[in-house]
């Protein structure tokens, strides 16, 4: 009898989304990367793999394994990797989580949904199609919004935040990563009711 069991393929895939390259590292739009980052590190994980149009990394969370996924696509293309990653590993939707950011809140807010619509978030938009269904958890990361109506959300979005903008966001991404273990371990109520604020 062999004591070294195989592991057995991810049950959940955990999708934080940005844009790749360093020119975008600490853009506004970047928070899922950054989030995923924090995540990959409390792990001692690497997300360095090249596969499904993304940067992947395997972990156990919760006693599930998971594929850490950050789409190689660019933003509007998030559904391409997101969902590649879907098919191959037969997940379905529910068992989906995307970390993104949200203009509608502040640096350090943090917001948790059960499924909805893409609020005009770009990357969430293009999973919702290529999983043909809104019924995905999410975790939001607020990085403030535009100072003044005339100006540019996509400009806006692709700006770096400030050193203390970033400081609010890494405080959020230590309690997406917490929110996250209880979401794989099936406890989003319990997740929405402590993170969530």
């Amino acid at each position: 009898m062999s004591f070294f069991k195989k592991p057995g393929p991810p049950r959940w895939i955990i999708a934080g989304l940005g844009n790749p390259g360093r020119q975008y590292e600490y853009n506004r739009h970047n928070a899922g990367f950054l989030c995923l980052d924090v995540l990959a590190d409390e792990r001692r994980c690497k997300i360095d793999r090249l596969k499904f149009h993304a940067l992947t990394g395997i972990t156990d969370i919760a006693g599930q394994r998971c594929l850490l996924c950050k789409p190689n696509t660019y933003m509007n293309k998030s559904g391409e990797a997101v969902g590649e990653c879907a098919r191959f590993y037969q997940i379905p939707p529910e068992r989906v989580l995307v970390v993104c950011d949200d203009v509608s809140f502040p640096p350090g807010v943090l917001r948790i949904r059960r499924k909805g619509s893409s609020g005009g978030q770009k990357g969430v938009k293009s999973i919702i199609e290529h999983l043909g269904t809104e019924e995905f958890s999410r975790i939001k990361l607020g990085v403030g919004n535009k100072p003044h109506p005339d100006y540019d959300i996509a400009d806006w979005v692709l700006s770096n935040m400030n050193t203390d903008e970033l400081k609010a966001l890494r405080a959020a991404c230590g309690g997406a990563c917490k929110a996250i273990e209880l979401i794989v371990a099936g406890e989003i109520e319990q997740a929405m009711a402590k993170y969530s604020h």
